[in-house]
């Protein structure tokens, strides 16, 4: 038996499903103040984060708080492990494409005009440094920080675990497709409705799968789009140019020992085309990728398309 309870948080829908009805409220709670701490730490759409407040000082070592330490840390070792496929220092690049607001308010927009961003010539990733230790963060100046692709997968991570050990039951945490899942799985485990869309209604169709440990993560083109003077955008950069991406897949899901690394992969292999594939199979990271035209790409032992039908 399974109850969740969803509302919206860092922009998204956030859910949260128990094995155990008693517990229902007590994790809902947990789950926004968790959510409310890192929207507070980590958003790039609010004046009063420390997220804005860190690029505001970018040029200048500054103290920054165990959340956001852990959160840029985490970001960091995905731009390492994707081999810069995943940046976090995409900040301006994104503003400048349109995503300068949370996407409910860009998507109520007509059009944009897509700027040129100037980021600090010769900065990257690397040159972020953050001390553990103490703390201390250096951003270049000219480069903003931006969390998205890393802090909500993180978050979900973070908040399954931590309420699956206060509640002693089993927990799944979905931040907008982003899924982890902590404790004793149901019996057959938790099924997910793979879609493009995370709030996609079940009559919409789609394959569902079982997961009972780790992650799950959905990254997609076709949703978060918005009208410019060069036709429609998305959120997905090219690192190497700061615009979005060419790729031929419209959407990627993998499935991977945590939602971080999940997500980080499924990103890069939007980032990454037609050569994702392969690395996605030698990482031996199981995953679900979609041609522009609908067809489908199975890796690493995801079920075949046909096994989905009734």
């Amino acid at each position: 038996m399974t109850d969740l309870v969803s509302f919206r948080a860092l922009g998204t829908t956030a859910t949260v499903v128990v094995t155990e009805s008693t517990s229902l409220a007590t994790a809902a709670e947990l789950l926004r103040e968790r959510l409310e701490a890192v929207d507070r730490a980590c958003s790039r759409f609010r004046g009063d984060s420390e997220l804005t407040w860190v690029n505001a000082h970018a040029g200048t070592v500054v103290s920054v708080s165990p959340l956001l330490a852990r959160a840029i840390r985490v970001a960091l070792n995905a731009a390492r492990t994707s081999a810069g496929c995943v940046d976090p220092t995409l900040g301006s690049q994104l503003r400048a494409a349109g995503y300068d607001r949370t996407f409910a308010l860009v998507r109520e927009r007509a059009t944009w005009r897509i700027a040129a961003a100037t980021p600090s010539v010769g900065a990257s990733w690397k040159d972020v440094r953050l001390a553990d230790e103490h703390r201390t963060l250096f951003v270049p100046e000219g480069v903003e920080l931006d969390l998205g692709a890393t802090a909500k997968a993180l978050a979900a991570d973070d908040a399954a675990r931590a309420i699956a050990a206060s509640i002693e039951a089993g927990v799944l945490v979905s931040l907008g497709g982003d899924i982890a899942v902590a404790g004793p799985a149901p019996v057959g485990g938790w099924s997910v409705r793979i879609a493009d869309d995370h709030a996609a209604l079940p009559a919409d169709g789609g394959p569902i799968v079982a997961i009972t440990t780790g992650g799950l993560a959905t990254s997609s083109t076709s949703v978060r789009r918005w009208q410019t003077d060069r036709g429609e955008a998305h959120h997905i950069l090219e690192p190497r140019t700061g615009l979005p991406v060419a790729t031929p897949w419209r959407t990627v899901t993998v499935a991977a020992a945590t939602c971080v690394e999940a997500n980080v992969a499924s990103t890069a292999a939007l980032v990454l085309g037609a050569e994702a594939v392969n690395r996605l199979a030698s990482a031996r990271l199981p995953a679900r990728l979609v041609r522009r035209d609908g067809s489908v790409v199975g890796v690493a032992g995801w079920p075949p398309e046909e096994s989905f039908a009734a």
